[in-house]
């Protein structure tokens, strides 16, 4: 920050106030100390660098694995949802089937009922009209 204030600085200086040799001595001085705090910078500045790239490899890493252990869960809760679905479907279609063999087997009933009762019905109507 510190630098960019004296390039900012410096660039003003140099815009023409008249002052010509006293800029200059003074903008030779301050690129001396800039380049001085950039290189004993530099080094600091370049391993706090490598630390977040290191930081970003791991955070990448992590970011990664998760993907992956998602991946495998979704997969297998996928495969366990699609069989416990198949597994809801064949009940429920058991159960309907089974409830329409016990309609048709109550039909058959009614309708053996049906035909006894028609069939006494006939009966008892011949005897009366034979005994009439």
């Amino acid at each position: 920050m510190e630098v960019l204030h004296k390039r900012m600085r410096t660039t003003e200086g140099s815009e023409g106030d008249g002052e010509g040799e006293v800029g200059a001595e003074e903008e030779a001085a301050a690129a001396e100390e800039e380049a001085a705090m950039v290189v004993g910078g530099s080094e600091e500045m370049e391993l706090h660098i490598q630390r977040i790239m290191a930081r970003i490899d791991q955070f990448t890493e992590k970011v990664s694995d998760l993907l992956e252990a998602g991946r495998t869960i979704f997969r297998n809760l996928t495969a366990e949802f699609e069989d416990r679905l198949i597994s809801i479907h064949k009940e429920q279609m058991e159960k309907w089937q089974e409830e329409i063999k016990e309609l048709r087997a109550q039909d058959a009933s009614n309708e053996a009922s049906r035909a006894l009762l028609q069939n006494a019905q006939y009966h008892l109507l011949q005897n009366v009209d034979n005994g009439s």
